[in-house]
């Protein structure tokens, strides 16, 4: 073998990973990760569990510490983690500690979910690792399931989605497939989308019309998704989606951050619902000064406590 093609890069994608002529593929970010825990500064406790030992699809779950104190179902949040769909983990150190926070801010039991990641598994796997994943959670309902957390603790009455960025993107999507196929047992009150990952081909709002820019944008997606249309792909442009206004929820909760790139298409999707026919109430949160993912950089900044605080709301709204 030419030693060589262990050195030369065949595709680079900064700041995800790069692919060598070898087919080796080195992440650059997005590959730390910590254990499971009983969280010192919010009595949150984690654990890992194993969802499918044929894929290897797996998730972290939380619970606050109040579930020592009460019998009382909580409201059930399954997380989507971000990165491209390439890098990141639900159990990386951003998102563990994030989890914990919420769930302890939220009163809230949460499910990280653990999909495979692109290039290695392209997309739609995660689509369907994702869908896999909210099939176990919903087999917990009536008491039954292999897991005791969610039997006794989770209200599958009040279920949440959320991610941000390819999470939230993923998000979407799983909100969009209980609408149209069900989630036998599980009532979706609401989905949360923090700095969706959507594109287009038209420029939209006051986007970046720079095509070298537009382009790195699309090869990454058709590098992550190879058998993609394009950019214009429902999976990635929700504006093309004749099904979109069949969202299986009643709100919808979308957060931006002024200077993200992708603030537009953030904007764009909530106008989009609006004409699509979907009957539920659509509420957008624009962080001023920010930028993408802000909230997972900097968590104790003002702004990420705010969204936070914003996002805790919008699910406990309602609850007794």
């Amino acid at each position: 073998m030419d030693s060589s093609n262990s050195t030369e890069i065949a595709h680079d994608f900064p700041p995800f990973f790069k692919i060598y002529k070898d087919g080796r593929i080195e992440r650059i970010a997005g590959t730390e990760i910590v254990p499971p825990s009983l969280d010192s500064k919010t009595g949150v406790e984690s654990k890992d569990v194993v969802i499918s030992p044929e894929t290897g699809v797996s998730a972290r779950l939380y619970i606050p510490k109040t579930t020592k104190e009460s019998q009382k179902k909580l409201p059930l949040l399954v997380y989507f983690h971000g990165g491209g769909f390439c890098i990141e983990t639900a159990f990386s150190p951003q998102y563990h500690n994030y989890l914990n926070s919420f769930v302890a801010e939220a009163n809230v039991v949460a499910v990280s979910v653990e999909y495979r990641r692109a290039p290695e598994h392209p997309v739609p796997i995660a689509y369907d690792d994702s869908w896999a994943a909210l099939k176990w959670v919903a087999s917990h309902t009536d008491g039954k399931g292999p897991d005791e957390w969610l039997k006794n603790h989770a209200d599958f009455e009040s279920v949440f989605f959320a991610g941000d960025s390819a999470g939230a993107n993923i998000a979407h999507h799983m909100g969009l497939r209980v609408g149209l196929e069900g989630l036998a047992g599980v009532k979706l009150d609401g989905i949360v989308l923090v700095h969706p990952y959507f594109w287009g081909k038209e420029p939209i709002g006051g986007e970046d019309t720079d095509a070298e820019k537009r382009g790195k944008v699309e090869a990454l997606w058709r590098f992550t998704c190879p058998a993609t249309s394009g950019i214009d792909d429902p999976y990635i442009n929700p504006g093309t989606d004749p099904k979109l206004g069949s969202l299986g929820c009643k709100r919808v909760l979308i957060c931006i951050a002024e200077k993200d790139m992708l603030k537009d298409r953030g904007w764009y999707y909530s106008e989009l619902l609006g004409k699509s026919g979907y009957r539920g109430v659509v509420e957008v949160m624009e962080a001023q000064g920010e930028d993408h993912v802000f909230h997972l950089m900097n968590s104790t900044c003002e702004n990420s406590v705010a969204l936070l605080k914003r996002i805790v709301s919008f699910i406990n709204q309602g609850q007794a």
